[in-house]
């Protein structure tokens, strides 16, 4: 475990529109307020397009219905993010992973964004997972 220095932090609120794809409106949000250690504090809505990559898989699995959102989770910077989604579809089945580019707004996406302002998060290759994994530096 590593542990990074202390911050403050300060909060944003964002609404999604019907028909709007969540990654690439998160991506623009981050770009115009220049956030660079980021956070999905909450969020709750509606999708009808989901892109979902599950637990050790490469593909993406692609869903389209109605859903409503459990828990959007995760972690934003410039140069990425790293999100997780849950699901519930019209009968109550829930389904969750990595989120993918592919999720559209069905009614709504309400979120709170944290940002940690002392903190500058990145993304750089680890040799134990084999992925990009997130590192936190002091600004």
């Amino acid at each position: 475990m590593t542990l990074s220095p202390q911050s403050d932090a300060r909060f944003y609120a964002l609404r999604l529109a019907p028909g709007q794809e969540v990654l690439s409106q998160l991506r623009l949000f981050i770009t115009h307020h220049q956030l660079h250690a980021a956070w999905i504090a909450g969020c709750t809505g509606s999708l009808t397009d989901v892109a979902l990559r599950y637990a050790g898989r490469e593909d993406t699995t692609l869903l389209s219905g109605k859903f409503e959102v459990l828990s959007l989770s995760g972690t934003l910077e410039s140069t990425g993010e790293h999100l997780h989604l849950s699901i519930a579809d019209e009968n109550g089945a829930v389904l969750g992973g990595h989120v993918m580019p592919g999720c559209t707004v069905r009614t709504t996406l309400e979120l709170v964004i944290g940002e940690l302002t002392a903190l500058s998060f990145s993304r750089e290759p680890c040799p134990l997972s084999g992925y990009e994994e997130l590192v936190v530096k002091s600004r």
